[in-house]
């Protein structure tokens, strides 16, 4: 870290996230939306909006579209919990949201989440 702090930059950057949670990119494409209300929207996107987390770092919980994870399961997203990654989920399209919220550990107390 000692050569970011000899051009000027952050060596350390702050999140409110108490929790991340990794969802492939590349199923959430095949499935093209699947989830949400109107079932139009990517898993990630719908997950945001039904907690009604905030905008990047501000946010209570990391909801991160990622590369290939490499399951590639049909009709379904994997999903990835940071503090759990042993474990990873084959989320079906339109999955309770409440429910795979439950199970990701993201309402279980935690401020800023609905």
């Amino acid at each position: 870290m000692e050569a970011a702090g000899n051009r000027g930059l952050k060596a350390h950057v702050r999140s409110n996230w108490q929790q991340a949670v990794l969802v492939c990119r590349k199923c959430s494409k095949k499935l093209d939306g699947g989830f949400g209300p109107d079932g139009d929207e990517r898993l990630a996107k719908a997950l945001r909006k039904h907690l009604a987390l905030k905008k990047g770092r501000k946010a209570a919980a990391g909801i991160v579209e990622v590369n290939c994870l490499g399951v590639c399961p049909k009709g379904a997203v994997t999903v990835v919990n940071g503090a759990q990654a042993t474990d990873w989920l084959l989320v079906r399209r339109g999955a309770d949201l409440d429910e795979l919220a439950e199970t990701l550990g993201l309402l279980q107390g935690q401020s800023g989440i609905s």
